[in-house]
């Protein structure tokens, strides 16, 4: 009997995390070899743990999932990274293949083709929806990019990931202690993201900011 594929989980929300674990390890080729719902707790699982590939939610404690790839696609080029998360794909699948992920799905499609797209990055595939590959392919073959329709998407995942804590009401002080930078640089941040989304003043950017974290359904 072959050996059944190991498949490592980082999710913090427990519920949704078991669910999936239950889904994988209903599959006769792969089991679920490791659960973390932190960066902190998924590096020591990880050693242990040894798996052939790991599902990464974007939004974790502490650190975003996003850097979390970053980190171990650095230290480990060869372990396949699939993403599912609630983010639209639209502005992070660009992010998280740039990252080292070798797929995305959205959480709303996880019943229907989260065994498809975790046999994918098994094999060594890419996974990403229809439009999402002909973006890419654009990009390859040197077809002019569009103009972004969402602001959005002209920030970098630096400023992203400030702008999505400005949203949920996280101070400076502490979005600089969760990045590991100065308060100096966190309004440096700020600054770029008021001029490139168009925003005036400081309230509206935490306005602006708010409704985008309440539309990612954060």
């Amino acid at each position: 009997m072959s050996r059944k594929a190991k498949v490592m989980i980082v999710e913090d929300h427990p519920i949704f995390r078991k669910g999936l674990a239950q889904l994988i390890n209903e599959e006769k080729d792969m089991e679920i070899c490791g659960e973390a719902e932190d960066v902190i707790e998924a590096k020591k699982i990880l050693v242990k743990a040894r798996p052939d590939m790991m599902i990464v939610d974007l939004t974790l404690k502490g650190v975003s999932g996003l850097n979390l790839i970053k980190d171990f696609h650095e230290h480990l080029p060869d372990l396949p990274i699939l993403v599912l998360s609630m983010h639209d794909e639209s502005i992070y699948a660009e992010r998280v293949l740039r990252a080292g992920a070798r797929g995305y799905i959205m959480k709303q499609e996880m019943t229907d083709k989260v065994i498809v797209a975790i046999r994918h990055v098994l094999a060594g595939k890419m996974f990403f929806s229809e439009s999402v590959v002909e973006s890419f392919l654009g990009m390859m073959t040197g077809k002019p990019a569009a103009s972004p329709q969402n602001p959005i998407d002209t920030l970098s995942d630096r400023e992203l990931e400030v702008f999505t804590l400005i949203g949920k009401g996280t101070g400076r002080k502490e979005i600089g202690d969760k990045l590991h930078v100065s308060i100096k640089t966190v309004g440096t941040y700020r600054e770029k993201i008021k001029m490139k989304l168009g925003i005036k003043s400081s309230p509206e950017l935490v306005r602006r900011a708010v409704e985008w974290v309440q539309e990612q359904g954060e």
